[in-house]
């Protein structure tokens, strides 16, 4: 199956789950259980979604595996792996702010981006009606517009996101940083969702974006959306993007905003 027939999926599912979320959203939100720290918390509703997802993979592409945020997690018959945030942003989402998501990727290998091919990936924020896809080789798109990182060199101009983890120590590191950064650049922002961050590096909204700690399923779809959108995606010192640092840029504010976090 081609990177653009998975794309196809993806964008079906998460269009989908979306509607699901959205739909849970109007309701009313329940917290469901606390996960890293008393104020990370899961809804009942990012359960429902990954649910979804899953049993949608399964009846679309049963031999995949799949590796979800709320802990599904199926090894894989055909190599391919879907790596999913049912509700990207939960507390966004259980205050009613307008900055979560649904995301999907799948790549060709595991969950582990070390050894992974990222094919193709799908971001849906249900509220604005947005939808951020691409697939291998085939470019970025919001919509049917295609995406282009934004072309800024001087990193005093650059405006940068990031995001806190819930553990108060690795916040106080994460505080560091920013301290640096902050009369360096622009200005920096903090919405609260991973994938929709690298989607507005991919869209030309932000100049960069960084933040240690995130996981898999917070950048499996994303990071293949700001590569398909001409960005550069690494981590510090030369190492791969992961769970120790993800930075997104594009080429000529990468090495000074890299230097900025690395102290």
């Amino acid at each position: 199956m081609t990177s653009l027939e998975l794309l196809d999926i993806a964008r079906t599912v998460a269009l989908e789950a979306g509607e699901l979320i959205a739909r849970r959203r109007s309701e009313g939100v329940e917290v469901a259980d606390r996960k890293s720290s008393p104020v990370d918390v899961v809804t009942f509703a990012d359960r429902e979604s990954e649910q979804f997802i899953q049993s949608r993979i399964a009846e679309l592409r049963p031999q995949d595996g799949f590796f979800g945020e709320e802990g599904a997690d199926s090894s894989s018959q055909s190599g391919l792996t879907w790596i999913v945030d049912p509700i990207d942003g939960t507390v966004n989402y259980l205050y009613g702010i307008p900055r979560y998501a649904v995301s999907i990727g799948v790549v060709e290998g595991d969950a582990n981006p070390a050894g992974w091919t990222q094919l193709a990936g799908a971001v849906n924020n249900p509220v604005l009606g947005e939808l951020y896809t691409a697939a291998a080789g085939h470019g970025a798109y919001l919509g049917n517009t295609r995406l282009h990182v934004n072309n800024e060199t001087d990193i005093s101009l650059a405006l940068v996101a990031t995001g806190f983890s819930y553990t108060s120590s690795e916040r106080a590191e994460q505080a560091e940083i920013v301290r640096r950064m902050l009369p360096v650049v622009r200005d920096i922002r903090r919405a609260g969702a991973a994938s929709l961050d690298l989607c507005a590096v991919a869209a030309g909204r932000l100049d960069g974006y960084f933040e240690r700690g995130t996981k898999p399923w917070d950048f499996a779809a994303g990071t293949l959306i700001v590569l398909e959108a001409g960005g550069v995606v690494g981590g510090l010192g030369g190492a791969a993007f992961g769970n120790d640092m993800v930075l997104a840029t594009n080429s000529a504010l990468f090495g000074p905003l890299e230097e900025l976090i690395a102290g």
